[in-house]
């Protein structure tokens, strides 16, 4: 059987743990156990290439599909070391202005970071700017389902990986993206790491809003 090699795509499916407990899985029997309502997603990564954690993304090289494998791991190649300068001090009008009441021990999603309370003093709150899994030993179980060779699946893969979503794509010579005015920024900032990993370069057509669309036609 052939084994895996870098740049490969692959589908996988895994259960991480930070210090022995279950942190995060793409199964949905397990992820349920962490969040009731979740549900299992396809994952593509692209061996090499980091689009996942190091550690695991690490020892995806040279395995085996359809076989289990287990690798353990510490923050150097997880989500990195603690540090106190990511312990900030923000006025608490900040939070009122939102209309929150923040509490010691309360977690906020700031900018797309996941931000937790540690204390709240007269009109400063204090904040903790760390990944939760900074400092932690991390272990994955895993299995390589299968090598990913449908372009339209890791043209998918890649813009989800870069752009958190899959936006409207076509595929010709170029990989044409479609979406609203103003995204073509971040087309042009992601177009030399898509070709590095598709080798195809990336173009933005605009559409309009259904709003929009709507509002011309009547």
């Amino acid at each position: 059987m052939t084994n895996t090699k870098k740049g490969d795509f692959i589908e996988i499916r895994y259960k991480g743990y930070a210090n022995g407990e279950l942190f995060d899985s793409n199964i949905e029997e397990e992820v349920k156990k962490i969040y009731k309502d979740a549900k299992g997603e396809k994952t593509i990564a692209i061996i090499g290439q980091g689009t996942i954690v190091s550690g695991l993304d690490k020892d995806l090289e040279g395995k085996e599909i359809g076989k289990d494998y287990s690798v353990e791991f510490g923050p150097k190649e997880g989500f990195g070391e603690r540090r106190k300068e990511l312990i900030r001090t923000i006025p608490l009008k900040m939070f009122l202005e939102k209309k929150v009441n923040p509490q010691a021990g309360m977690s906020f999603n700031i900018d797309g970071q996941l931000v937790k309370i540690i204390a709240v003093s007269g009109a400063r709150v204090i904040a903790d700017f760390n990944n939760p899994l900074a400092s932690k030993k991390l272990k994955y179980e895993y299995k390589i389902i299968r090598k990913v060779e449908d372009e339209k699946e890791k043209v998918e893969a890649v813009l989800k990986n870069l752009f958190r979503i899959a936006p409207e794509f076509e595929i010709r010579e170029k990989v044409i993206v479609k979406g609203p005015k103003g995204f073509d920024m971040f087309v042009k900032a992601f177009n030399e790491r898509f070709k590095e990993l598709i080798g195809k370069e990336l173009e933005f057509k605009e559409i309009e809003s259904k709003k929009k669309e709507e509002k011309t036609s009547q």
